[in-house]
């Protein structure tokens, strides 16, 4: 089916005769075409003005419920799972206090430290230097340097660091360096770091001074940020 001709010229003739007092006498084509360019203009001032928003809102709230669901797939085998996790934690709990146990107390410290220097007298070693540093605080440890320089024959220092990976204490060995004496003999200069856990009292001040230093810090910040407008 063909559509029919238009002839632009009496199209456009008859819009500029059309007599806007009178919209009932205009010719058909050109009052169709208003007819539609208004329903385009109600259409896209509809969309600007409600539907975007609207269609934009539906966006995220069909977002939101993708996370919501997903966050409610996670919650959901955390619950399926709940009896093996609290397993788990018991687990952990029991791993955490067995090794807790092997920190020593602040009492049980002089002890841990003869019986590093009995592991070197043990094994006939000479100690030209041993020296317990300061303690160095952490969160719920405190570690304890002592530097060590002990002489004697190579099998002998050898067996000397077994025993104290033997100990029933956590102690490390660091930084080790073996060089030989004018005698002949070898002589060993280590780091020994041992660890004990702190006690509630200890914890507590711990918070507190590091509460303290971090608003002292945020003093020296604020005092040092220059104010809008000055000089």
């Amino acid at each position: 089916m063909k559509l029919p001709a238009v002839n632009f010229r009496e199209l456009v003739s008859d819009f500029k005769n059309l007599d806007p007092k009178d919209p009932g006498v205009w010719p058909t084509l050109p009052k169709a075409i208003i007819l539609v360019c208004i329903l385009l203009l109600v259409v896209a001032l509809g969309w600007w003005m409600g539907w975007r928003v609207q269609l934009e809102d539906l966006d995220n709230m069909q977002q939101q419920e993708t996370k919501l669901k997903d966050e409610w797939r996670t919650k959901k085998a955390q619950a399926v799972n709940l009896e093996e996790y609290q397993k788990q934690l018991a687990e952990i709990n029991r791993s955490f206090g067995a090794l807790l146990k092997q920190l020593p107390n602040a009492s049980e410290m002089e002890s841990l430290l003869i019986d590093i220097n009995q592991a070197g007298l043990g094994r006939g070693l000479q100690f030209d230097l041993f020296k317990p540093g300061t303690e160095a605080f952490q969160e719920f440890y405190a570690e304890l340097p002592i530097t060590i320089k002990v002489s004697g024959p190579y099998h002998d220092l050898g067996a000397f660091t077994g025993d104290i990976a033997k100990l029933p204490r956590i102690v490390t060995l660091n930084d080790i360096e073996v060089v030989q004496t004018k005698e002949g003999g070898l002589s060993m200069s280590t780091l020994a770091k041992t660890f004990r856990y702190l006690d509630e009292e200890e914890v507590a001040r711990q918070k507190k001074e590091k509460q303290a230093k971090d608003k002292e810090k945020a003093k020296g910040s604020a005092k040092a940020t220059p104010k809008a407008g000055g000089k």
